[in-house]
């Protein structure tokens, strides 16, 4: 099993990897919408706490999305290859209509498997993160 790190993609927030490669199949760890470099969140604003004052889901989507497919590139698969996808929302009530909307255009060409779940909350201020698996060439 491969262990893979993207060189152009958020660090980890934990002790692991973004992706692991097992045999032609390819394993993305959680990932969310934090930019490269930064503990910046783009569309979030938080207080002084740390705590979510307000936050843009549409900013979210298309960063995650492309967190996602720096990794999926980076560890030699394509967005093409992508076979499943597990979304996590904090507020599927309020957040699920737009993502919706979003992952159909991200989507429209490949369509993956998907499971969409509402949590209560992720390890960082953020509204979304996707788990993936791909499978490789």
């Amino acid at each position: 099993m491969n262990k893979i790190t993207a060189d152009d993609a958020p660090e980890p927030v934990g002790l692991y990897p973004h992706a692991r490669r097992v045999g032609n199949l390819l394993f993305l760890s959680g990932v969310g919408p934090r930019e490269k470099g930064t503990k910046e969140i783009p569309g979030v604003e938080l207080n002084d706490a740390g705590e979510i004052l307000s936050y843009d889901i549409e900013a979210q989507c298309h960063s995650v999305f492309k967190n996602v497919r720096t990794i999926v590139e980076s560890s030699g698969s394509s967005w093409a290859n992508i076979v499943d996808v597990t979304v996590f929302l904090t507020n599927m009530k309020d957040d699920f209509k737009t993502y919706n909307q979003l992952y159909a255009e991200y989507f429209a060409d490949n369509q993956p498997c998907r499971t969409t779940v509402e949590i209560s909350s992720l390890p960082t201020p953020i509204a979304i993160e996707l788990k993936v698996i791909a499978t490789m060439d």
